[in-house]
């Protein structure tokens, strides 16, 4: 009895050894393999950037092609035929996306398109069978709008200085961008940064100048195919007073326009009472009379 139990105790442990080792080999084998297998998903030939109302073309490397030959190309992570070139005749899909923008070189199999829109951000693929022999080459195309000229402006409201300020702080900003990054130049030397991918949205970037300095500031927003540069002058943001009694800042200045108000409606109030009173003054003599 004994003798059966053990047995059974040592088929047990050899089964879970042989277990152990398939679950390694398992582990092993998608480490090594799956990583390989999302490369080959994404893999591309050739990444090129288009902006927005532009075209692009995509090239076969090839400089003629024979009768025999076929070219086709496909678009999207569905692989949507679009055109192909076979038998020398050249055939276009029904396509929304591409409709009245494709153009393909019928030498050269060479694809453009035209007019083009964020719709056309992707990956092309194209197939070339040459004497039964296939071959393919996949393009990734990133197309962007045209970037926006910057705009600078103060952080206040008021642009008089004060005694106690020695600096200030201006603001470059865009408005609905993605995929762009803003910088802050003192001549030719970048002071800061800021990038934004993928979301549509607004950004400001500050710049913190003394009131005596006279460098050459300029703020400028970019994406891969497009630049705007806007140059920041002081003056035009600041008007600087030597006479202090001008001298006040935006909180200071509600206050005065407020008191000043409240003292403007006392004395009218007063000449209103003062001009009643010798109204009723000369009645009260009219009536003793």
């Amino acid at each position: 009895m004994f003798h059966k139990i053990g047995h059974i105790k040592a088929t047990v442990r050899t089964y879970l050894k042989r277990l152990k080792k398939m679950i390694k080999a398992l582990v092993l084998f998608c480490l090594c393999f799956v990583p390989l297998i999302g490369v080959f998903a994404v893999e591309t030939d050739e990444i090129l950037s288009a902006m927005e109302g532009d075209s692009f073309t995509l090239r076969t490397g090839l400089t003629e092609i024979q009768k025999e030959d076929e070219i086709e190309w496909r678009f999207g992570l569905s692989r949507t035929r679009i055109t192909r070139i076979a038998s020398g005749n050249i055939t276009t899909y029904n396509d929304e996306k591409f409709r009245d923008r494709l153009r393909l070189e019928k030498q050269t199999g060479d694809l453009t398109v035209t007019n083009i829109t964020n719709e056309h951000n992707g990956v092309y693929q194209l197939s070339i069978i040459i004497k039964n022999k296939k071959s393919t080459k996949r393009f990734t195309v990133n197309v962007y709008a045209a970037v926006p000229i910057p705009v600078i402006y103060s952080d206040t409201l008021q642009c008089a200085i004060s005694a106690e300020r020695s600096s200030r702080i201006f603001l470059c900003s865009v408005l609905n961008v993605s995929h762009v990054s803003l910088s802050w130049y003192k001549g030719n030397s970048l002071l800061s940064n800021i990038s934004v991918s993928d979301l549509s949205i607004s950004l400001s970037l500050p710049l913190e100048v003394e009131y005596q300095d006279d460098n050459t500031y300029s703020c400028m927003v970019n994406n891969p195919v497009s630049t705007q540069t806007k140059h920041l002058d002081i003056t035009q943001h600041c008007q600087i007073y030597s006479d202090c009694d001008l001298c006040f800042d935006f909180p200071e200045a509600v206050i005065r326009l407020v008191v000043t108000a409240l003292i403007s409606v006392a004395a009218v109030s007063a000449v209103v009472l003062l001009i009643n009173d010798i109204r009723r003054f000369g009645g009260t003599q009219a009536m003793k009379r």
